[in-house]
């Protein structure tokens, strides 16, 4: 029986942390950030949100703004983290892996994997656990 390559995504709207699982322990191999999701909406936008006039016809209008910015830096956060392992999946780097996210954002990652990538999936812990020890991680896992 061949022994299958296995990693572990630990991560948070700001923070991914993957590791490999060898022989029940667990190896960081990288670390990947976007401090952009913590930071305050006003320090995100730029300006206030644009004008428009109204449908009929009289007097101009603030538009909302649709998506909060740390949901915007989130969501591509998201679709980074699962490009990154996306990438390594096609390259055979892993063959199995364990999904430790905080419930927000492993929602967001479940929308931006890969199917081939989806399909590697064995666990999935809704829980952010990114500031934990290895130890600590490896207790959620089977």
């Amino acid at each position: 029986m061949q022994f299958k390559k296995t990693w572990v995504l630990v991560a948070n709207g700001a923070i991914a942390r993957i590791f490999s699982l060898a022989k029940g322990r667990l190896t960081e191999l990288t670390v990947l950030t976007h401090p952009e999701t913590r930071m305050h909406g006003h320090d995100l936008v730029s300006d206030k949100p644009g004008t428009s006039f109204g449908s009929n016809g009289y007097g101009r209008y603030a538009m909302e703004q649709h998506t909060l910015p740390q949901k915007n830096e989130a969501e591509h956060f998201a679709k980074e983290v699962a490009q990154h392992l996306d990438l390594h999946h096609r390259k055979a780097e892993f063959q199995q892996l364990h999904v430790i996210a905080s419930p927000a954002f492993l929602g967001l990652l479940r929308n931006n994997f890969h199917p081939e990538t989806r399909k590697s999936i064995l666990t999935e812990v809704d829980k952010d656990l990114v500031e934990e020890s290895p130890l600590h991680i490896r207790s959620y896992l089977p």
